[in-house]
């Protein structure tokens, strides 16, 4: 029991030095002005906007502090906030109680309700009329 447990520690300080060590990288460098990000496959074959078009920028502005720009590059940063914050809260009150909790994102109509919104997202920001193209990075 107690080397799981040993495991488990292990495995979160892991996996929060590999997030800590991508938001720094994201924290320093802007993607829109360097080579080292990967670009869109989607947009370069395309030449439409995927619902994940911006996010990095996104995330460099949020990390910079500048909410708004965050925000116009890419919409469902919200969504995604969201859904991590839960997702560590859930995650965290599983290891602190011992007790398994059930997810609402492991309901069907939850799910659905996501993928709809990122589908319409993804058709509504590559409308080439105001308002839609409020939504494209």
């Amino acid at each position: 029991m107690l080397k799981k447990r040993k495991q488990t520690i292990l495995f979160i300080i892991i996996i929060v030095l590999i997030v800590s060590g991508l938001l720094a990288l994201y924290f320093l460098y802007n993607p829109s002005h360097s080579a080292f990000f990967p670009k869109c496959i989607f947009y370069k074959t395309t030449g439409l906007h995927c619902p994940g078009c911006g996010s990095q920028r996104a995330l460099h502005d949020v990390l910079q502090g500048n909410f708004i720009a965050g925000l116009k590059h890419n919409f469902l940063l919200i969504l995604l906030i969201i859904v991590l914050i839960y997702k560590v809260a859930l995650f965290t009150l599983e290891k602190v109680y011992r007790k398994k909790y059930n997810s609402l994102l492991n309901k069907p109509k939850v799910l659905k309700a996501i993928l709809i919104i990122i589908i319409l997202y993804w058709v509504l920001r590559n409308i080439p009329v105001y308002p839609f193209t409020i939504l494209a990075p």
